[in-house]
């Protein structure tokens, strides 16, 4: 992605420790919780792996054709799950986020994205719309969750790493954060 540097490699960092913990995510006892969390660890790692600033690394035309196709195929899995129910449809609005901006910069790696006469596309302003109100949304949700007793009843121990609701929440608005941030440099 274009951008200053230090930024960039924030943004890497964040994306990578998200990835990270979403693969934590994965060893919880609830089927649900770690398929959910397979597909944010793909996202976490795939964002990270596009936030490497572009002064350090240009990355062929190829490569930003695999990353279109990787997150095209996450779009259209997470189209295909969403037909169980609608919690599926945030998944589907973030993997098309990344194959989009994937996709605009095949076409124009070396130049900023809505540049010059044109503007900023109407697509890249409806994404960053809702990925704004997203982070807006689960801020204030994070914000008022219930703090969780460590220790539960009797016989149960603290909740394990895939478990924790209010972690897996910090995790999804931290890759909210950092989408709005890659939309805004596209």
């Amino acid at each position: 992605m274009h951008g200053p540097a230090s930024p960039g490699w924030l943004l890497v960092a964040l994306c990578a420790a998200t990835g990270a913990y979403c693969l934590l995510r994965m060893r919880s006892t609830v089927e649900e919780q770690r398929r959910a969390a397979g597909s944010e660890a793909l996202m976490g790692f795939g964002m990270a792996a596009m936030a490497v600033p572009a002064a350090v690394l240009t990355l062929p035309r190829w490569a930003w054709l695999v990353y279109t196709a990787v997150f095209g195929t996450a779009a259209l899995h997470a189209l295909w799950a969403a037909r169980t129910g609608p919690h599926h449809l945030h998944h589907l609005m973030g993997a098309f986020a990344m194959a989009y901006m994937a996709a605009a910069m095949t076409v124009t790696p070396g130049h900023r994205h809505g540049t010059g006469g044109s503007g900023v596309p109407l697509l890249t302003t409806a994404l960053l719309l809702y990925f704004t109100g997203y982070v807006l949304l689960s801020g204030v949700r994070l914000l008022s969750a219930p703090a969780l007793a460590v220790g539960g009843g009797a016989g149960t121990g603290p909740p394990g790493w895939g478990d924790r609701p209010e972690l897996a929440r910090a995790c999804r608005l931290s890759m909210g954060i950092a989408t709005v941030a890659m939309l805004l440099t596209l």
